[in-house]
């Protein structure tokens, strides 16, 4: 076999892949292998034996180490109209769509007080009240006939025993006032529901007997004829209305001037201010065992419920939210109005009944002359009046007075 070529200088145990050393592995030749230095490159590419070529050398990696992380996705831009928030990165409606969302809000809110409002005379009973035959001319300002019937309809067994209202036994009024509103001051006046008093084709005897000889007809016409004052609108209510309507209103405050305790009436409660549901309320309109002028006395605690009723329901915690408006349009279930009386109309004797729970308006009783409830002519005849002129204003304050009764005997 034939030499191959070398390099001068290299011997027979030379070998071009181990150098010096050989394959006989001659530890005199090991410096052979120690790794040449690099050799600078030379001017232009001239060949070099492979002998001459330096060892590799481990290349030192200088490079960013962020580099080596994977690419992350760009972040999703927000949507128009709209920004980030710091924080939790969750993201803030814009000033345009805040305001649609309130616009929206104050819009249904508006359509439910509209329709709740539009509604609430549709939910009441409507009565048939205007009398035939003659009647007082039309007179200055508005008067409306209030009844408290005391008919059980509509309750059932184990109402009338909660309520202590005995079994239907015919239906009376508990409670008469007439509600004047003109240009003086609003005047609630009282009518003892035991006046004696002539009645149309019945004779002389108790006016609430009027009711139940004829209904609202009779004793409208009755009270027109004996007071000469021309009634314009009508709104009774049951004792089951009342219950509901206090209730409705989330109850009422009573403020007794005296400990009260009338079985009759399942009326217990000690004197001052207190609250009361409807089934108490009903209970103190309803007393008169318990009070010291007895029926009067009674007229009395019912103007309070009424001017109670009234400051509840004028809040704008009741008027301006319509789940208590419906709430209220429920309660007036029990409650009948005349047929002519329309939502306007409704809303007036609302608004002039607002007076009675304020102060403003006058709370006066018929002047009467004794406790079998005879009217005293001459004082009720003035009385009577200053409602028929629409001159409420200049009713003395000797002349109006809560009993009916003059000053110098209630003091």
């Amino acid at each position: 076999m034939a030499e191959r070529p070398g390099n001068p200088g290299e011997g027979p145990d030379f070998d071009w892949l181990y150098g010096a050393r050989g394959r006989s592995g001659n530890p005199e030749k090991a410096e052979a292998t120690r790794a040449m230095p690099v050799q600078p490159r030379s001017q232009g590419r001239t060949a070099q034996p492979a002998a001459a070529q330096p060892a590799p050398t481990q290349v030192r990696r200088t490079y960013d180490q962020r580099a080596a992380q994977p690419p992350t996705a760009p972040p999703l831009a927000p949507p128009p109209g709209e920004s980030r928030t710091g924080g939790g990165g969750g993201r803030r409606p814009s000033f345009k769509t805040v305001r649609r969302i309130v616009y929206v809000l104050l819009l249904a809110w508006i359509v439910s007080i509209v329709w709740v409002g539009l509604s609430f005379p549709n939910a009441m009973t409507r009565v048939a009240w205007e009398p035939n035959g003659a009647r007082p001319a039309d007179q200055p300002g508005t008067t409306y006939l209030i009844v408290a019937s005391d008919s059980r309809k509509g309750l059932s067994a184990a109402q009338r025993k909660k309520l202590h209202t005995g079994n239907d036994v015919g239906q009376r009024t508990d409670t008469i006032k007439l509600l004047h509103t003109g240009s003086g001051p609003n005047l609630l006046m009282t009518i003892p529901r035991d006046s004696y008093v002539p009645i149309p084709g019945h004779g002389s005897t108790k006016i609430n007997a009027a009711f139940a000889y004829g209904g609202p007809k009779l004793l409208v016409k009755t009270i027109e004829q004996d007071t000469g004052i021309r009634i314009d609108g009508y709104v009774e209510i049951g004792m089951g209305g009342l219950v509901n309507l206090v209730d409705g209103v989330g109850g009422i405050t009573i403020c007794p001037t005296t400990n009260m305790n009338d079985p009759l009436a399942n009326l217990h409660v000690k004197k001052g201010c207190q609250p009361a549901d409807g089934v108490k309320a009903l209970a103190y309109a309803r007393s008169r065992h318990a009070q010291k002028l007895g029926d009067l006395g009674r007229g009395e605690a019912q103007s309070e419920v009424i001017g109670q009723i009234g400051k509840k329901v004028a809040t704008p915690g009741t008027l301006l939210n319509p789940f208590k408006l419906n709430g209220l349009k429920s309660a007036a279930s029990g409650i009948a109005v005349g047929k002519d009386m329309g939502t306007i109309d409704i809303a007036k004797f609302a608004w002039a009944f607002k007076s009675v729970s304020n102060g403003s308006a006058l709370t006066c009783g018929v002047p009467i002359s004794d406790m079998y409830i005879h009217w005293d002519q001459t004082r009720a005849k003035r009385m009577f009046g200053y409602v028929t002129a629409d001159k409420t204003g200049d009713i003395p304050k000797s002349l109006c007075t809560p009993s009916g009764l003059p000053k110098s005997v209630t003091g």
